[in-house]
């Protein structure tokens, strides 16, 4: 029967060889010089190994030092870009609201301390979120509920639920008829965009606020005394626009010309980057908000044919997935292939998955905590100086290409 040797550890003395010791010393050297030479970057990141959680540990604090992977990873990421990158002065910062944050309280707790530091410029929403944030600007009550009743007695009982938020019925009847009085006005009869529609509705709120003795009842009337202009990229998408839609059969109130949104906000994004600044987007949810923010660098290329590269920053909290081919889950690199993301700037984007609900206050509690107050941008007064320019540098390009060679 013939005998083996046993196997020991090559580092055991007993087994020492010559030659088994020089073959192990050159099978270092090449993997030192080779692939797994690349080890030590690999392993360069901060070591997991948090302090135990303390009952007087501050939120930022809390974010940096326990927010460590998966998810939570990506927020610490996403809340150091925003606050230490996205919120420099040089910086344009537009938001995109989608999904019902404004019921939620969304608006009150984190859009308005945003709006109030300096840190949102521009917005594009969904116009049910403005609706619904119509209601607080009114005093209306909304109420935290439960997602497991039966929704046929709440039509009987006249209950709306929103998940778990419930309210009177008579918040959406009140409402309309407020928003179809002050729509018959005069400064509403005339065609406008819906940053117009919005600075309006915030003006005519914020009288009530000072009727009332508040202030910053509402994203309205925050966004209407800073100047941050309110955009709605499906304005008949809402209650709001069902109103004015009712209006229309009147043959009075607003009249929407969403062309004028769409070089409004491209003319923004110009005008950040033509002066030697940059674009930031942060996208709370997807849909029709989130194209709106980003499509303005398709139309500054694409169709002005103006030179860019794309937004800047790229901050996205979302629940959708990628695979599924919509935009609400497409990510960062798939917009640099629209033209939306510079693609140099790539590595500056996050993509959260998470609620919004969970994300955008930590978001907010981190920025306002690390990043010092910025002066407004007060876009909403400038607009038409800033699509003028916008209007200029196209007519100028599309006369070069007319006159160039074919």
């Amino acid at each position: 029967m013939e005998r083996r040797t046993p196997e020991v550890a090559p580092s055991d003395p007993a087994c020492y060889h010559p030659r088994t010791h020089a073959a192990i010393g050159n099978l270092h050297t090449r993997a030192v010089g080779g692939v797994m030479g690349h080890k030590k970057k690999f392993l360069s990141g901060k070591k997991i190994y948090p302090d135990p959680i303390t009952v007087d540990l501050p939120v930022d604090r809390l974010i940096d030092e326990t927010f460590l992977a998966y998810n939570g990873g990506r927020l610490q990421e996403a809340c150091r870009l925003f606050a230490d990158r996205m919120l420099q002065d040089d910086v344009t910062v537009g938001i995109s609201l989608s999904g019902a944050l404004t019921p939620a309280g969304v608006g009150r707790s984190c859009i308005i301390p945003l709006i109030k530091a300096g840190f949102i410029d521009w917005i594009a929403s969904t116009g049910a979120n403005l609706y619904h944030d119509t209601h607080f600007g009114l005093g209306m009550s909304l109420h935290r509920g439960t997602h497991r009743i039966d929704d046929a007695v709440l039509r009987q009982e006249e209950v709306i639920r929103i998940y778990d938020i419930l309210f009177d019925y008579n918040v959406l009847l009140d409402t309309d008829k407020y928003l179809r009085t002050i729509m018959k006005e005069p400064p509403f009869c005339k065609v406008m965009g819906t940053a117009e529609l919005h600075y309006l509705l915030g003006k005519y709120l914020a009288a009530r606020e000072k009727e009332f003795g508040v202030e910053d009842s509402c994203i309205l009337t925050t966004a209407y005394r800073a100047a941050v202009p309110c955009y709605v990229s499906s304005p008949g998408d809402s209650s709001i626009g069902m109103n004015i839609a009712e209006l229309a059969l009147r043959e009075t109130g607003p009249r929407i010309d969403v062309s004028l949104d769409v070089n409004e906000t491209a003319a923004i994004v110009w005008e950040a980057k033509q002066r030697k600044g940059k674009s930031a987007v942060l996208i709370l949810g997807g849909g029709s908000p989130k194209n709106f923010v980003l499509q303005t660098e398709p139309q500054i290329q694409e169709v002005l044919g103006l030179p860019d590269r794309g937004h800047d920053y790229f901050v996205q909290i979302t629940d959708a997935r990628p695979d599924s081919g919509g935009l609400s889950g497409a990510t960062p690199a798939e917009a640099v292939s629209w033209g939306k993301v510079d693609p140099d700037m790539l590595a500056d984007s996050v993509v959260v998955y998470a609620d919004s609900t969970i994300a955008a206050p930590l978001l907010t509690a981190y920025a306002l905590k690390r990043a010092k107050a910025r002066r407004l941008k007060r876009l909403y007064d400038r607009r038409v100086e800033l699509v003028g320019k916008l209007k200029t540098a196209f007519l100028s390009r599309d006369r070069q290409r007319q006159q160039s060679p074919r």
